[in-house]
C-alpha cells in the first residue's frame, strides 16, 4: 500500500516508517519539523521505499494532494510533551483541532481510512485505575493550560467518530499511554529519555514534584506494531483502543532504576512543578491502562519491558554521541 504518515519524522512516525517499509509498503511522511527531526528519518533517505514532504498539516492544498496519492493515513501530527503544552498553548490546540479537521475533511473526500492518534491525557485526572476507553473523563478548570491538550485531542476523537457516523469514513482511534524508545529526545518534558541523557553526563537526574506519581512505558517497536494490526483489522474500525504498558513504577523509582541501569554516579534532585512547569501545575498520580480490549481484538502484549527499554535508549544515545564524536 501507500501510506501517508503525518508527524513521520517524529520519534513514533520515523518507527512506524520502518515497520512499513520492512513490511513492503512505500511511505510518505509529511512533518513541519516544529518537534520532529530530520535525523530520525536520515537512515531512510534515498530508500525508493520513503519520500519525505517538509510541511505543516496545516497547508491544505498539500494534504489534499498527498491524501489522494495514498491509500491509508496514519495521523500522528500533534503537539508533544508538557512542556510545550504548557508554554505554547496556542499552537497546541490550533495544531490538533485544525491539523485533524483537515486531516478528515481531506480523508472524506478521497474516501481514505485513517487511524488517529490520541493520549492517555484524555484520562485527566480520573482516579479509577486502570484506565478503560469508555471510563468518564474528570479534568481541572480552563485556567489551568496543562488540560487544554486533553481538551484539543478529545474534540480530535469526537470529530473523528463523529465522520465515522455521519459521513461512515473509516478510522480508528488510539489512546498512547507513555510510549519511549530510541530517537525519542528529552525535549518538552519526556521523562525517560532526559533521565537517560542526565545519567550519562553524570548531571543530577531532575524529578518534577515529589516522584511518587506513577506512569507506565510502552516501548515504541510494540506500539508501532500495534499501530498497524489495528489500521488492518476491520472490527478497528470506528472503536478506541488504549496502547502501552501496565509496568508501572513510581517517577522517583525510574530515576533511581536509570542511575543503576547505567551505571552513573548522578544524584536525583526534585524541583517543584511551580518551578518546572508554572505555578498550579496539576498532575494525576496514576496513569495505568485498561488494555483488555485491544488484547481481546489483536492479542498486543507488550514485550520489552522497563528495564530493557533503559538499556536500549541509552546505547542509542551513547551511539549517537560517538558518531558526533567520531566525526569531529
Amino acid at each position: 500500500m501507500k501510506v501517508l504518515i503525518t508527524g513521520g519524522a517524529g520519534f513514533i512516525g520515523s518507527h512506524l516508517s520502518d515497520r512499513l517499509i520492512d513490511t513492503g509498503h512505500h511511505v510518505t511522511a509529511v512533518d513541519d519539523l516544529s518537534t520532529g527531526r530530520l535525523d530520525n528519518i536520515a537512515h531512510l533517505e534515498g530508500s525508493g521505499a520513503f519520500q519525505f514532504v517538509q510541511e505543516s498539516i496545516m497547508h491544505e492544498g498539500v494534504m489534499d494532494r498527498l491524501v489522494s496519492e495514498c491509500d491509508v493515513i496514519y495521523h500522528l501530527a500533534s503537539a508533544v510533551g508538557v512542556e510545550l503544552i504548557v508554554s505554547r498553548p496556542v499552537e497546541v490546540i490550533e495544531r490538533c483541532v485544525l491539523g485533524t479537521e483537515i486531516v478528515l475533511r481531506t480523508a472524506h473526500r478521497y474516501r481514505k481510512k485513517v487511524l488517529i492518534t490520541s493520549t492517555s491525557e484524555i484520562y485527566g485526572k480520573g482516579t479509577r485505575v486502570p484506565f478503560s476507553e469508555d471510563d468518564d473523563r474528570l479534568l481541572g478548570p480552563t485556567t489551568k493550560s496543562r488540560w487544554s491538550y486533553s481538551c484539543a485531542k478529545a474534540i480530535d476523537e469526537f470529530l473523528a467518530l463523529a465522520y465515522q457516523k455521519e459521513r461512515h469514513l473509516p478510522i480508528v482511534i488510539v489512546r498512547l499511554f507513555n510510549t519511549v524508545g530510541p530517537r525519542q529526545t528529552g525535549h518538552y518534558g519526556m521523562v525517560v529519555p532526559r533521565f537517560v541523557q542526565q545519567a550519562l553526563a553524570g548531571a543530577p537526574l531532575t524529578v518534577y514534584g515529589d516522584g511518587q506519581q506513577q506512569r507506565c512505558f510502552g516501548y515504541v517497536g510494540d506500539v508501532v506494531g500495534a499501530l498497524v494490526a489495528l489500521m488492518a483489522h476491520p472490527e478497528a474500525v470506528g472503536r478506541v483502543f488504549n496502547i502501552g504498558s501496565t509496568e508501572e513504577v513510581s517517577i522517583l523509582e525510574l530515576a533511581r532504576r536509570v542511575i543503576a541501569l547505567t551505571g552513573s554516579r548522578s544524584t536525583i534532585q526534585t524541583i517543584p512543578y511551580a518551578v518546572a512547569y508554572e505555578a498550579g501545575f496539576e498532575d494525576m498520580a496514576r496513569r495505568i491502562p485498561d488494555l483488555s480490549r485491544i488484547e481481546g481484538l489483536i492479542d498486543y502484549k507488550p514485550l520489552v519491558r522497563l528495564d530493557e527499554i533503559i538499556l536500549r535508549i541509552a546505547d542509542h544515545f551513547r551511539g549517537a554521541r560517538t558518531a558526533v564524536e567520531a566525526g569531529a
